[in-house]
């Protein structure tokens, strides 16, 4: 007989919560968007994913079913989250799929590194259509079925600069901040409908969005597949406690 790992026990037991759930990512195919979309898949989860590649979609659609085979049903749309026409259509396109959402991941994002000087408004827009605006008409259309069901999940992946300033990057910034601004309103407003709203806010990870940082190690980054599975493991909680907001932070920084 295996042994008994209380740990992966307990674990395994919580991630049957997301069961025939559905789960929708924007954002799907970027560093920590894979991982997450795989992480809820071999949880049993439904999923919607949307990113602004159709190739890159279709190529992690198909390794997911590859992998998790028929315990989930796995659905994508390709969307410029920069477009208003975009988002609509997606979000239509993903209640025809799945009728409702249970979970939202708003894991779309850009990182505009420039000078203030050297920043425009293009870039302003851009940063706060894709990281902010996006975010809001997600989690307005979906948080919809949430409260008929009385029960949720919205999971906005912030940054830890959303609670720091860095030079060069003041739009990415003030994106953030505001990310994590609606996280904490939005979790007031529908704690009582049994919706959940995290906000997480790593630091640095190894990802494609991470080697745009410049003077720093990029070996102390942040793994985005342990980001992942700490993300599951506080959605999977579904009593009296809540992790409303959790930085993310690298044991050694240089």
């Amino acid at each position: 007989m295996a042994p008994f790992l209380w740990g992966e026990k307990i674990g395994a037991m919580k991630y049957e919560l997301f069961k025939n759930k559905h789960c929708f990512i924007s954002g799907a195919t970027g560093g920590l968007g894979r991982h997450l979309a795989t992480k809820m898949s071999q949880s049993g989860c439904d999923l919607f994913l949307t990113s602004k590649h159709f190739s890159k979609l279709e190529a992690l659609t198909n390794e997911l079913r590859s992998v998790c085979g028929s315990r989930s049903r796995i659905f994508y749309e390709q969307a410029d989250l920069n477009s208003v026409q975009d988002i609509d259509a997606v979000i239509k396109a993903a209640k025809e799929k799945l009728s409702t959402i249970d979970i939202l991941i708003n894991c779309a994002g850009v990182f505009v590194v420039k000078p203030l000087f050297d920043s425009d408004l293009d870039d302003f827009e851009t940063s706060l259509n894709v990281n902010l605006r996006a975010a809001f008409t997600f989690s307005k259309a979906f948080a919809v079925d949430m409260v008929k069901n009385k029960w949720g999940r919205i999971i906005n992946i912030g940054s830890s600069s959303a609670c720091e300033g860095h030079r060069n990057s003041s739009l990415y910034c003030a994106s953030k901040h505001a990310v994590l601004g609606l996280s904490r309103a939005l979790h007031d407003e529908l704690k009582d409908h049994n919706i959940r709203v995290i906000c997480v806010l790593p630091s640095a990870m190894k990802t494609k969005m991470g080697k745009l940082i410049k003077n720093q190690d990029y070996d102390t980054f942040l793994k985005p597949e342990e980001v992942a599975d700490y993300i599951v493991y506080i959605s999977s909680f579904d009593a009296e406690m809540i992790t409303e907001e959790v930085r993310l932070n690298r044991i050694v920084t240089r």
